[in-house]
Parts: structure tokens; sequence; C-alpha cells
């Protein structure tokens, strides 16, 4: 398959995540602006995660550049869901500051449950209004209800990601195939919109849906439920 870029990819990941890159957001808009990408949203882990950045960094986004070399750019943050009270490791005063949120799961800051309890933890994360995108939520190792969680989603005005790195033939979470056309056919029967994320850390990735645009095409999921 050819490789394509999309134009607007908000989940990538800067060396401020603490880990697979040195890239900065410089180097990461440089690199959308060669793609011809449009828009361009850094997503960093939040403090949670080991070896990110402190709560400074998160602050300090407010002051960014909002267009780097053409390319208009999003300052966000892949938050850390902590517990099953959808506590998240981002102060809502730094929230508010910026332009979205992406909520997640991750090893080892949380401590996964049952389906239900997972379910209700990013159903109790996606009330805060700068949450926008449930991300990576394919992987077995965090089952979730998914007729639950979409319906939640829906009333939330909240999208799930298909996380084009869960659907790479290396990539460290479990059944995330499986799991992701289970979500896709679950959003179909509800009408729920996805948005197509690369996940990247760095530049190298920014923009690349192909496994998950393949998945949309293979399942016959409708273009028109597909964000970006």
């Amino acid at each position: 398959m050819k490789l394509t870029y999309n134009k607007t990819d908000l989940h990538t990941h800067t060396c401020a995540s603490g880990h697979g890159t040195g890239d900065r957001i410089l180097d990461l808009a440089k690199e959308a602006a060669r793609r011809q990408m449009e828009v361009l949203g850094i997503s960093d882990h939040g403090p949670a995660s080991p070896g990110s950045a402190g709560l400074s960094y998160f602050r300090g986004l407010s002051l960014g550049e909002p267009v780097r070399f053409g390319v208009t750019v999003r300052y966000g943050a892949e938050a850390n869901i902590l517990d099953i009270d959808g506590r998240l490791d981002i102060p809502d005063e730094i929230l508010q500051t910026l332009d979205y949120c992406i909520i997640s799961m991750h090893r080892p800051v949380y401590t996964s449950g049952s389906a239900a309890e997972n379910t209700k933890a990013y159903l109790r994360a996606m009330r805060h209004p700068k949450v926008k995108i449930i991300g990576h939520c394919d992987d077995s190792r965090f089952p979730v209800d998914y007729r639950e969680l979409l319906e939640g989603a829906l009333s939330c005005g909240v999208v799930p990601e298909l996380n084009n790195v869960s659907l790479l033939p290396d990539s460290y979470r479990r059944d995330c195939r499986e799991n992701s056309i289970r979500m896709l056919r679950t959003c179909e029967t509800l009408s729920c919109p996805v948005v197509l994320s690369s996940d990247s850390h760095g530049r190298e990735h920014i923009g690349e849906v192909n496994a998950a645009l393949a998945l949309t095409e293979e399942t016959g999921f409708p273009e028109q439920l597909i964000l970006f």
C-alpha cells in the first residue's frame, strides 16, 4: 500500500513524553509541513507516565505558536486515567488552558479492573469538557464494554480513536485488531464517529494512518463517520 499522510493528526508525541524520540515540537511541525499536513496536534503523555514532562510543561503550552511553517498546531495532552473514579493526572486548572485532551489507560499508571470497571473509569474521565478523544481503547489488557463506552462518548461529544500503532504487526498492545473491529461495528450501529491517529513518537510517523484506514475499508466502515 502506498504511504499517504492524513491532513490532520491529533495524537503525536515529542521528547516531552520521555521515550521513543528526541524530537521537539519544532521538529514535528517542520515534518508536518513537508508532508503537506494542515493540523498537527501535540499530545504528550501526562506526568504520571514514567519519564514524561512535569506539569510546568503542560502549563506552558498555552504560550505555543498557533501556526508553525504554515501548519496549524493544536496543543493538547494524552492524560492518564489514574483510577476507577476517572481522575486524570493533569489538574483542571491546566486542562482548561489546553486545546484538547486525549484520555488513555497505560501501565503502570492504571491498574486494570473488569470491563465494567474500566468502562466506568473512561465514562467518568470523559465528563471533563476538554476531553475530546478516547485513546487506543483497543487493548485487551484494559477490557471495556464497547456499547456502553460509545454510548457515553456520544452523549459527551467525545470520539474514540482508531490507533494506527495498535494495528501494526509489532504492537505491544493485545488483540487490537479484533477489538478495533468490534469497536468499529459498534460505532456503525450507533452512528458514532471515529478519529484516525498515528500515535507517532517523534516526526517519523506523523500523519501515518494506513493500517487504520485499511481496516475501515476492510470492514466497510462508513466514510462519513471518519472525522480525519
